[in-house]
């Protein structure tokens, strides 16, 4: 795809937001299939699906089928999740085996990805069936995470999450303790960065969440870049009078950290719970948004706290598909930034322009 229509500013006085045609053509989704999905730390589903030895998770990153799988010893391993002989997949969803089994003709493979058995194959010439096995990929758990990166020469999980473990355990987030609660899908008519770009800044507070709004101080708001994932500190105000909050914390600590971990990853960290939002592109104009929520040992997540979050996700909803739309104008080709509010935004661009063209 020719990427010549763009060139990433560093300076955020200076810069300009990537081109519209970045959200609407198609080839540039494929692309970004390639060059950024396939080379970044994906979340791939939670690690109590393969908490067990001899458990298995299926999943896929932007079409291409990855299997996750914990072997007796312990130890967590991913492939590729299609059988060497004719392509089938080996396994759907969740479960406990022995061996994976395709379901096509009986193949089987290890837990650590060797070839275990090939029924009615003898004879077969030039081929070696040691040398068989489902190709390797990176693999990491945190917190309920589990984590795949098709990259071998990708940095570790650890390097991109960077000081994000520390922080959040000082506002009182203990991630290894979390436990799933709830989940929430909404399919929206908008290209995945353009809902990228919407989380990243809160320029668009004020006019666009008004509960949120007056949730947090938002003169103390701000947003602070590092090399592969952005925080956003938003402190929340102080009640008086009647009502309170939306949100009810279990500490004193009064504070909410927002992060997102390049490309598509966010958490919403909070002294008593945490949500996720991943964010999956199923075309150039259309998004699949997943959100969890997780809380403490068996506790629920207050169903006020996923009532407001869906409050604010339509809200969300809205803005992205009429910016969708507007994208697609002939009258309408690149923006520029507010410097005091929209510099996660840039920082996003130019991890995207970094990516897409190496």
């Amino acid at each position: 795809m020719d990427l010549s229509d763009f060139t990433f500013e560093p300076q955020l006085a200076r810069a300009s937001t990537i081109p519209a045609r970045w959200y609407t053509d198609p080839a540039m989704l494929e692309t970004e299939s390639r060059k950024v999905f396939g080379r970044t730390w994906q979340a791939v589903g939670r690690r109590d699906a393969v908490a067990a030895p001899g458990s298995y998770l299926a999943s896929e990153i932007t079409g291409e089928p990855v299997l996750v799988t914990r072997d007796a010893e312990g130890t967590l391993r991913a492939f590729s999740n299609v059988c060497r002989h004719r392509g089938s997949l080996l396994a759907e969803g969740c479960g406990q085996a022995p061996v994976i089994r395709c379901p096509y003709h009986a193949w089987t493979y290890s837990l650590d990805g060797r070839l275990h058995g090939q029924p009615e194959f003898e004879g077969v010439e030039n081929w070696d069936r040691s040398q068989i096995c489902l190709p390797p990929y990176q693999v990491a758990e945190w917190g309920p995470f589990v984590f795949v990166n098709q990259d071998p020469q990708a940095p570790p999980l650890a390097e991109v999450l960077g000081a994000i473990p520390r922080e959040a355990a000082e506002i009182g987030c203990r991630m290894d303790q979390l436990r799933f609660s709830a989940r929430r899908d909404y399919v929206i008519e908008c290209n995945w960065k353009v809902y990228i770009d919407n989380y990243l800044e809160g320029y668009h507070l004020p006019a666009a969440h008004p509960s949120l709004f007056r949730e947090l101080d938002y003169a103390q708001y701000r947003v602070e870049t590092f090399r592969y994932y952005s925080s956003q500190i938003a402190p929340i105000r102080a009640q008086t009078g009647e009502g309170g909050r939306r949100y009810a914390y279990a500490d004193s600590s009064n504070r909410a950290l927002y992060y997102w971990i390049f490309p598509n990853f966010m958490l919403n960290v909070y002294p008593d719970n945490m949500s996720s939002n991943l964010i999956l592109p199923l075309g150039p104009d259309r998004t699949l948004t997943i959100f969890e929520w997780f809380a403490y040992g068996g506790a629920e997540v207050a169903q006020a706290t996923i009532d407001f979050s869906d409050e604010i996700q339509q809200e969300d909803i809205k803005i992205c598909e009429s910016v969708q739309r507007g994208l697609k104008s002939r009258n309408y080709s690149q923006g520029r930034f507010s410097v005091k509010r929209e510099n996660g935004v840039h920082h996003f661009h130019g991890l995207l322009a970094e990516f897409v063209g190496s």
